[in-house]
């Protein structure tokens, strides 16, 4: 599964499997070779790559955490693949209308609204099945639902048309 993290403004993709006893990471898209080893069971790692070692420390919530890499500190902010296409298709929906799109592959399992319904904010729209995971597609903010591009059972592609929303006021 692909975690996105990000660490100021600078978002970085990261994905990491194991393969036969060994950890494979993606940064990015592409490989990067590390190791590692716990030092502690409080958050203490031994980080190698390309031949040098490096002290590192993690704490925080799981989408929230502070990492001090080297005597630097970084806060990252983490979220998955399925939060990462919730998030998104809230903040299209947040600009007072206009078109949400599918943030990734998924069949779309339930429209929870009609064409020219008012919506208000965090009001699901319909619910997405991505990743064997169900997620509530919200408003993310007060609407009208202007168009509906997929109906129930449709699969889609990432960057399909799933609603457009009109702002109260261009309705």
């Amino acid at each position: 599964m692909k975690t996105f993290v990000q660490i100021g403004e600078t978002t970085h993709q990261v994905e990491v499997t194991e393969r036969l006893g060994e950890l494979q990471v993606l940064l990015n898209g592409e490989p990067c070779e590390l190791e590692y080893n716990e030092a502690d069971n409080l958050g203490q790692i031994i980080l190698m790559h390309g031949g040098k070692s490096y002290a590192m420390s993690m704490e925080g919530t799981p989408h929230d955490i502070s990492v001090t890499l080297a005597g630097y500190r970084y806060d990252c902010e983490l979220e998955d693949e399925r939060e990462r296409a919730a998030n998104l298709a809230a903040k299209a929906a947040n600009k007072g209308g206009g078109v949400l799109k599918a943030v990734m592959p998924g069949v779309v399992v339930e429209l929870l609204v009609a064409e020219g319904d008012e919506v208000t904010e965090g009001q699901p729209l319909l619910i997405l099945e991505a990743m064997k995971m169900q997620n509530e597609i919200p408003a993310g903010g007060d609407g009208i639902v202007k168009a509906i591009h997929a109906s129930a059972g449709t699969a889609v592609a990432a960057g399909d048309k799933l609603i457009t929303l009109a702002a109260k006021e261009d309705a």
